[in-house]
């Protein structure tokens, strides 16, 4: 299954929210060297009750905007 998601790094929460066609994730750890991106994964997997391993960012690895495919 592929979503949309919008993460928003450097948050004083973390928290996935639905919002309209795709999830607003925010975290609370900053878009450097790839931390924000696992964060998002973290939480997705949280989330969708799955193993993060069956979350993958397709498209978006340098973006606030990502299309992520969640395997089940």
């Amino acid at each position: 299954m592929k979503i949309s998601v919008k993460a928003i790094p450097n948050s004083k929460t973390e928290e996935v929210v639905k919002e309209g066609d795709r999830f607003l994730v925010r975290v609370k750890e900053s878009a450097k060297e790839g931390r924000a991106n696992r964060a998002v994964v973290r939480l997705l997997a949280q989330h969708f009750k799955v193993a993060q391993g069956s979350i993958i960012i397709v498209s978006g690895l340098k973006n606030k905007n990502k299309i992520v495919d969640i395997l089940r």
